[in-house]
């Protein structure tokens, strides 16, 4: 399964902050250019993420985003189902239906598959992610 690059970025984005030292922020933009992100795209993963619960934004001065508590315990397996969606992977019913469909057993191997892969990830929580080796390098980037 491939996730989409929106979701790849909310999870880069949501790394970042975990390794924050409470009490410390980062604007958007400090986060956009650590990463190497377009800051639109920045700014669209961070809304999401806070209407999750995930990032908490605050907005002038002193303010900034910071990982919610929720947001640490998080389980990626969750956070991937809500930043993708549980669509199935292949759409038997497009424009053009797929003629195989009536007798097809390809769509529920693909639907066991990427429950088994959201499954996979629902252990791993966004602290885990953080831990070393990943936290020191996320810390150096500036």
């Amino acid at each position: 399964m491939r996730l989409t690059k929106f979701t790849d970025l909310a999870l880069r984005v949501t790394m970042r902050l975990a390794v924050l030292e409470e009490g410390t922020s980062l604007t958007t933009r400090q986060v956009a250019e650590a990463m190497a992100i377009p800051y639109n795209h920045t700014a669209k993963a961070i809304a999401r993420l806070q209407h999750l619960g995930v990032v908490e934004a605050r907005r002038g001065r002193g303010g900034g985003l910071e990982l919610t508590r929720f947001g640490r315990t998080a389980s990626i397996g969750w956070l991937v189902r809500e930043l993708e969606g549980e669509e199935e992977v292949v759409t038997c019913e497009g424009e053009v239906p797929c003629p195989l469909r009536a007798a097809c057993r390809l769509r529920g191997a693909l639907r066991a598959a990427q429950h088994a892969f959201y499954a996979s990830l629902d252990p791993v929580t966004v602290d885990q992610l953080v831990s070393s080796p990943s936290g020191p390098v996320l810390l150096g980037l500036s």
